[in-house]
């Protein structure tokens, strides 16, 4: 039996204490290439030399295509608050400071501990190649809101501004007088309108001196029942306080606006709460500041004495031409009478025109009618703009459907007492008459038809 055929001798141990013999050293294993680089399986001195590559001078890879649902990073994970409203940083974010550069005293050190500035906290992230930015947060509905609440705001003011300034504007203009007597007051509300045919104001080239009332309305508004406007006829034969009996145009220019009213007063019973006075250049003024009014008449005019030409029929007529409407009486054949209506006429036309809806809404024209008619308007002590406007609705429902308008019942249109030449002669009923004018149960059949 040879050598080698021998067995091999059983492990031996060594005693206890020995030194166990070192073992063989290994030849070192090359270094492990990186990823995507040539793997090289020389070793020794021909082995080639490690070169360690940074990851800031990685080479350019071929870009990829970002999946249809990318995975959501830490900036997409919902933030979490620690007590007292202080916001922690999403996992692996990275760790912010406050100004200055510096840690906050006692913040946990690394990023998922990282306190984020409150400056940072409603701050949108910023976009990342490759998916959509982030949208920005809309703005409370009631911010987009403001600016039209603020122009509804301007608006209200102006509606509220402007009719108030333009009330204290025309109210300080209005030219007063002493003309109400402080009698009783008796039921219901009543105005007293004079026309003067004074020639001062140079709308009639006339020689005449003085004035007298060549107009005298009496309008009442009682507290239940319709309203009425009642003509007097200028030459209607009365008691003049302290001159005796004379006609009642005749208290004008004897006594003014103060003994036109009393005498009124005595006449019908009624105390007056207005008086308001227009000479005949106010009305051809206001009448042109309302842009001209439409009247009607059924019968031709040549009238020299008021220089009305006239062709029977309804025509538009300016101020010049309404004021000669409103003064002729001698081409009418019922005189006085036919002339109260004609003066009612002018003023019906023109409370109509201002009524108009272009006429409210257009300011220019407002303040037009106003610088005309507070010009035109003499009134007594106590009458404000409000009143005027009162009068003037006043005389729409006078002059309305439910108006009631006319003359007094007459006994003679040519009454001659005596030193007085004609005059109009009242029926002995007219104390009845102004008796249910003032108690609102004046009716039309109550109203005289003109002869």
């Amino acid at each position: 039996m040879s050598q080698d055929d021998r067995e091999p001798p059983p492990p031996s141990f060594p005693p206890a204490g020995a030194r166990r013999p070192a073992p063989r050293s290994r030849p070192a294993a090359p270094p492990r290439p990186r990823d995507g680089a040539a793997r090289d399986d020389r070793s020794g001195p021909d082995a080639p030399p490690v070169r360690r590559r940074s990851f800031r001078s990685a080479p350019d890879q071929p870009a990829r295509s970002a999946p249809d649902q990318p995975p959501r990073s830490a900036r997409d994970q919902p933030p979490s608050y620690r007590p007292g409203g202080e916001q922690r940083a999403a996992p692996g974010a990275a760790p912010s400071y406050p100004p200055g550069g510096q840690p906050r005293p006692g913040a946990a050190r690394g990023a998922a501990a990282t306190r984020v500035a409150p400056a940072q906290q409603n701050r949108p992230a910023p976009a990342q190649p490759g998916r959509p930015a982030p949208a920005s947060p809309a703005r409370p509905a009631r911010r987009r809101r403001r600016p039209l609440a603020w122009a509804l705001a301007v608006v209200l003011v102006l509606l509220v501004a402007w009719p108030a300034g333009l009330l204290v504007w025309a109210n300080g203009k209005i030219r007063h007088t002493e003309a109400l007597t402080g009698s009783a007051d008796t039921p219901g509300t009543t105005y007293l309108l004079a026309g003067s045919d004074s020639r001062g104001d140079g709308a009639v080239a006339d020689p005449t001196a003085g004035q007298r009332s060549d107009t005298v309305m009496v309008m009442h508004v009682p507290a239940d029942g319709p309203t009425a406007l009642i003509s007097l006829p200028r030459d209607t034969l009365v008691d003049v306080p302290g001159h005796g009996q004379n006609k009642l145009n005749a208290a004008f220019s004897l006594g003014g606006a103060p003994l036109l009213t009393q005498t009124v007063e005595e006449l019908t019973g009624l105390t007056m709460d207005h008086y308001v006075e227009i000479g005949m250049g106010g009305v051809r003024d206001v009448v042109d500041a309302a842009g001209g009014v439409d009247l009607c008449l059924d019968y031709d005019v040549d009238d020299e004495l008021s220089g009305l030409q006239w062709t029977a029929g309804c025509h538009p007529a300016d101020g010049a031409t309404a004021l000669a409407f409103a003064r002729m009486r001698y081409s009418d054949p019922t005189g006085d009478i036919g002339r109260g209506e004609r003066q009612r006429q002018v003023v019906g036309a023109v409370v109509k025109k201002v009524a108009t809806p272009a006429t409210v809404v257009n300011p220019v024209q407002q303040v037009r009618l106003l610088d005309a008619g507070t010009g035109a308007l003499l009134t007594g002590t106590g009458t404000g703009i409000i009143d005027l406007g009162r009068m003037a609705l006043a005389f729409r429902n006078a002059t309305g459907p439910d108006g009631l308008i006319g003359t007094p019942p007459v006994a003679s249109f040519d009454y001659h007492p005596g030193g007085l030449g004609s005059t109009v002669l009242l029926a002995d009923d007219a104390p009845e008459f102004f008796a249910k004018m003032r108690d609102g149960e004046l009716r039309q059949a109550d109203l005289d038809a003109p002869a």
